[in-house]
């Protein structure tokens, strides 16, 4: 019996951690958004300070508190090496989108991930692809075409790139998500 218990206490802090993410990632493009808009800061200049200030905080938190999570097998720094470029060519694509799009579009164009990491994940990975994930990547996708106004012709002739590029950006954290998966059974710890 105690082994339901702990996967049970392991689904809710799962869940837990993703409604989290979720709402951080959600407020961190309001920031951004008046960031670039008020200070003008280029959406590059400001995505390269988010990557560098969360790595160098990480850094001196982990030596400070679990330098053992500092040291890494050889073998996974060039796979780790890729996931950061995946991270910072992700932030980097949002980050834009947010100051072309604006916070709530890109926000919403982002969580079109759901559908690409299911598809890539059935695609890479050999993950089940049911009915159920076909209706909801279907379902992802519409709410995302609608939010973003993508049915109407003048947003694709005036928006295009804006469009494309929070697209784009979901692809990225999808490939993100997926490469994370990939150190999960890797044993990397998170």
């Amino acid at each position: 019996m105690p082994a339901p218990i702990t996967n049970q206490s392991n689904l809710t802090r799962g869940y837990s951690i993703a409604v989290a993410a979720a709402a951080i990632l959600s407020t961190t493009a309001i920031f951004i958004r008046y960031l670039t808009q008020t200070y003008h800061i280029p959406a590059l200049v400001l995505a390269f300070w988010r990557d560098g200030f969360v790595a160098l905080t990480l850094l001196v938190i982990l030596r400070l508190l679990s330098p053992r999570l500092l040291r890494v097998d050889r073998k996974f720094i060039p796979f780790l090496i890729a996931y950061g470029l995946v991270l910072a060519l992700f932030n980097s694509l949002w980050t834009i989108s947010v100051a072309l799009n604006g916070a709530a579009i890109s926000t919403v164009l982002v969580y079109c991930s759901t559908g690409f990491t299911a598809l890539l994940g059935w695609w890479l990975l050999k993950e089940r692809l049911d009915w159920a994930k076909l209706v909801a990547i279907a379902l992802s996708l519409a709410g995302c075409v609608l939010v973003s106004g993508a049915l109407d012709a003048a947003v694709w002739s005036a928006n295009l790139l804006a469009i494309f590029t929070g697209v784009i950006s979901g692809l990225g954290y999808a490939i993100y998500t997926l490469m994370g998966r990939s150190a999960s059974q890797r044993s990397l710890n998170p």
